[in-house]
């Protein structure tokens, strides 16, 4: 599900679940594992990135569907878990757009402490409206700390997806690179990050991202999104969404 490659003192991981790396149970949970053996090894800093023209497509709707309430209460708690274990550790992550980053993929995206984006055809953006499914509170708050508070209506409301250039005006991307330099930058990028003492960078990083564990985490937000995703509106809304859209 997730490739490792080592470039001396960055690690690369890859994306590769299925065609469009969809997040599941399966995924997430390697994702707080592939981190895991990051900070357990020698790599002083993380690129991760995607396979072919695809980052990653965002949460498996179907799975979601066919698993019912009893699959979205053990969903969405990962969910939180890979998120926190990316956006909250202490070394550098950067973070490689090599195509589309849609709604928990453009959310995977930006947890990076720089996040590239290749320029072609990939669109980044968090759908979720558009599903029918209401932002988990630290997915709210991760788009607000990205986007910034002028840019927060236009990406949460307008359920839109935006081309890399577009991504870059809106903050959810930092640099858009040609393709073929992505990887190179990236981790020439984790490389400066690298440079930095660790223990000032981390300091410096939690700092930064602190305003994000409170409202993000808070239990009883947490509890209510939950609630609204087993509901039978918003189970009604994505189950007519898959069939519209994905058959």
């Amino acid at each position: 599900m997730i490739e490792r490659q080592d470039h001396g003192d960055v690690l690369l991981l890859r994306l590769a679940h299925g065609k469009a790396s969809a997040l599941d149970l399966e995924l997430l949970d390697e994702l707080c594992s592939a981190m895991d053996e990051f900070e357990a090894s020698e790599a002083r800093a993380c690129v991760l990135t995607g396979t072919g023209s695809i980052f990653s497509a965002g949460v498996d709707l179907k799975r979601l569907v066919d698993g019912g309430a009893e699959y979205i209460d053990a969903f969405l708690p990962a969910l939180d878990r890979a998120i926190s274990r990316l956006l909250f550790s202490d070394r550098p992550l950067v973070t490689a757009c090599n195509g589309h980053a849609i709604a928990g993929g453009c959310l995977v995206a930006c947890c990076g402490d720089r996040r590239l984006g290749a320029r072609g055809k990939g669109r980044v953006g968090v759908p979720e409206l558009a599903v029918g499914v209401p932002f988990p509170p630290l997915a709210v708050e991760l788009v607000r700390f990205s986007v910034g508070p002028k840019n927060l209506q236009r990406a949460l409301l307008d359920a839109a997806v935006h081309s890399m250039e577009d991504a870059l005006e809106l903050g959810f991307i930092d640099e858009v690179v040609e393709p073929e330099e992505l990887e190179d930058r990236a981790i020439e990028t984790a490389r400066r990050l690298a440079a930095i003492p660790p223990s000032s960078f981390a300091y410096t990083k939690q700092r930064a991202r602190e305003v994000l564990r409170g409202p993000g985490l808070d239990p009883a937000a947490c509890a209510e999104v939950r609630a609204l995703w087993a509901s039978d509106e918003v189970r009604g809304a994505l189950a007519e969404y898959v069939t519209r859209t994905l058959g």
